[in-house]
């Protein structure tokens, strides 16, 4: 695709990748067949090819209105289309590249502004969270259908057990995940455990991915130099990488050098962590004999993430692990399919998410499991909102051992 970047942008860090992302697309459209949102609307605007043009036009100098800011906040950042793209387009980087770009220049609603500000302050915030999530849990059997499906159930807290393995890990320990779920990371410590390694808990928090997509740069950047000054004592004292349960969470902080690209201090600290970075279903497996459950679930359909599939690379890495330990995953139709979560996107674009949602869920409970399971905490909260059937994290599966 050839380019002309406006002068704003094109002697920029950012105008020079993006000038390099938009010559590789050559407009095939193999990414419209497996983008959520195109077949679900039908809109050219609404798939990666359309979304590409429309970015490509803001960057060559065309004022971005209502329009434009609209059909780049319907796209999941699936990053579906990447997987499919014969030429290798970075487009989750061109998207948030162009959202960076509109935010600037198309002016939002006062509600709207609201709306997202909250989101970035509250999500995050783990004091805010645990404060007001136990609340919602108390009044859940009260509140509306609507709002009380969005109410995780309660969950005891998590004790976390004392390993002393001379190999140690650092596990992010994210922000919603850690008090809504705190049986996932209990789950990734007992595995770690059975392997030798000790998990190391810090003082981190929200990887920034959440604010990212919303637009906010700075607060990503905010949450991204956190974690990085947290974890980077702990690497120099002898831990060996960082795990993430979350897998998107992990996609975001194997990114983090892309957020200080013009910042040299802490692009090199970035790429320490990003190098060390893995999802737990990266775990190397040194002893055979103690991954195994002592009773696995007969029948389980696994939801693959995309932020796992698409955005870490990682296919099947999970349902390899899950054979590992004797169960069995059934198949499930177009497992390459966002479950709609994404993120805020389930918040703000509800209507779309829900459709996704009941698509995916068709697809999940079609073999009639006994259990679904999953790789990241958004997904499974979405899931569980509306599942027939359990829904968990498949590292809990360690905790009935």
């Amino acid at each position: 695709m050839q380019t002309e970047l406006a002068d704003f942008i094109k002697d920029t860090s950012e105008g020079r990748q993006a000038d390099a992302i938009l010559r590789k697309c050559v407009h095939c459209g193999f990414c419209t067949a497996t983008c959520p949102t195109y077949q679900l609307l039908g809109n050219e605007l609404d798939g990666p090819r359309g979304r590409i043009y429309l970015i490509k036009q803001v960057l060559e100098g065309d004022a971005p209105g209502k329009r434009t800011q609209l059909h780049l906040d319907r796209c999941l950042t699936c990053r579906s289309c990447e997987t499919t793209c014969p030429s290798g387009v970075q487009y989750a980087q061109l998207l948030e590249i162009g959202r960076d770009v509109i935010e600037q220049r198309v002016s939002r609603g006062i509600l709207e502004k609201i709306v997202r500000k909250l989101l970035c302050l509250y999500i995050p915030n783990i004091a805010l969270l645990r404060m007001t999530i136990p609340f919602g849990q108390l009044m859940r059997n009260f509140l509306p259908k609507s709002l009380r499906t969005r109410v995780p159930p309660r969950e005891p807290n998590m004790v976390w057990p004392q390993t002393r393995h001379s190999k140690k890990a650092v596990i992010h320990q994210g922000c919603v995940q850690r008090v809504v779920k705190p049986a996932i990371n209990q789950g990734a410590v007992k595995l770690l455990d059975s392997q030798n390694v000790t998990a190391i808990r810090c003082n981190d928090g929200c990887c920034g991915a959440l604010a990212l997509h919303l637009g906010n740069r700075n607060l990503a950047m905010q949450h991204a130099r956190r974690n990085i000054d947290v974890w980077l004592p702990e690497i120099e004292n002898g831990a060996e990488q960082i795990i993430s349960t979350a897998s998107g969470c992990g996609v975001m902080i194997k990114e983090y050098p892309e957020l200080f690209i013009n910042n040299p201090e802490y692009l090199k600290k970035a790429e320490t962590i990003s190098s060390r970075t893995i999802d737990i279903s990266e775990v190397e497996i040194v002893d055979e004999s103690a991954f195994k459950l002592d009773v696995a679930p007969a029948r389980v359909a696994f939801h693959s993430p995309c932020t796992l599939q698409h955005g870490q690379k990682l296919p099947g890495k999970v349902e390899a692990m899950l054979k590992k330990l004797g169960v069995e995953a059934l198949p499930v139709e177009n497992a390459h399919l966002c479950c709609g979560s994404a993120g805020t996107y389930s918040i703000l674009q509800p209507k779309i998410a829900n459709q996704l949602l009941e698509n995916k869920l068709k697809s999940l409970e079609n073999s009639e499991p006994e259990l679904i399971l999953t790789a990241n905490i958004g997904c499974l909260l979405h899931l569980q909102s509306k599942s027939r059937v359990p829904v968990k994290h498949w590292v809990e599966l360690f905790n009935s051992k």
